[in-house]
């Protein structure tokens, strides 16, 4: 029993330096690049017109709504691709969205809402979870309300991950209104950063490439700390607390 005892400790210890690795890879030279292209992520939501940061948080509920029924029901259609397939069509999407600036960046946010969560929910699904299930489904939008690649330190949002939302009434409903306030400020990062003087379409494609990384990375350390929770039999706040240890 001692040496069972052992060994589940040594593969939980293990998982969380893999899932550590997951989480650092969120950052990067994507990252870095994108923040001397654009200024700092405070910043590039000044470079915005009003109306649009006025609109915005309005314009990403409608962005969630669209991904949440356009996600699920693709999933029918389409089997979960490999994280590289997500990121490409992503960023074919963000290269797209840029050649016309802020005007076409709006247009195609839905759907990079939506590759996003489609991704996300890949990302659950490889750890174990079936994204069909209505406490995956929330996850999964959750996962949506991390602080974003432009915003992304060390350990800086590791917080994140033991954040609990208590929803009462229609709770998908709750949920979104919950995420898109926070959302909202990082998709206008992205279009702001989309709107980048000359370069245009690679502005475009490099942050729904960095966006897509990113999410798909936030993902398997969020589904991840559940499936080791479960799996090691280790309370969650624990493992983030370990998790923490390791930035």
């Amino acid at each position: 029993m001692h040496d069972m005892v052992l060994v589940e400790k040594v593969d939980a210890e293990a998982e969380l330096d893999r899932l550590a690795d997951h989480y650092r890879s969120a950052g990067g030279t994507g990252v870095k690049l994108l923040n001397k292209l654009g200024g700092s992520a405070e910043s590039l939501l000044d470079q915005l017109p009003d109306p649009v940061r006025q609109g915005l948080t309005g314009a990403t509920e409608h962005a969630l709504w669209a991904a949440i029924h356009a996600a699920q029901g693709s999933r029918r259609a389409v089997p979960d691709q490999k994280p590289w397939v997500n990121t490409a069509v992503t960023t074919a999407m963000g290269a797209a969205g840029g050649l016309g600036g802020v005007s076409t960046a709006l247009v195609e946010l839905p759907a990079t809402t939506t590759m996003l969560l489609r991704s996300i929910q890949g990302a659950a699904a490889r750890e174990g979870f079936d994204p069909a299930e209505e406490n995956v489904k929330f996850d999964c939008v959750r996962v949506l309300s991390a602080a974003g690649p432009l915003s992304y330190d060390d350990g800086a949002d590791l917080g994140f991950f033991s954040v609990r939302l208590t929803l009462t009434g229609p709770a998908m409903q709750r949920l979104i209104a919950a995420v898109a306030p926070r959302l909202s400020v990082v998709l206008g990062q992205k279009l702001a950063a989309q709107s980048i003087p000359v370069l245009g379409a690679l502005a475009g494609g490099g942050t729904n490439f960095v966006y897509a990384r990113y999410y798909q990375q936030i993902a398997h350390v969020h589904f991840g700390l559940r499936r080791l929770a479960i799996d090691a039999d280790i309370p969650h706040d624990e493992l983030v607390r370990k998790l923490s240890a390791r930035m």
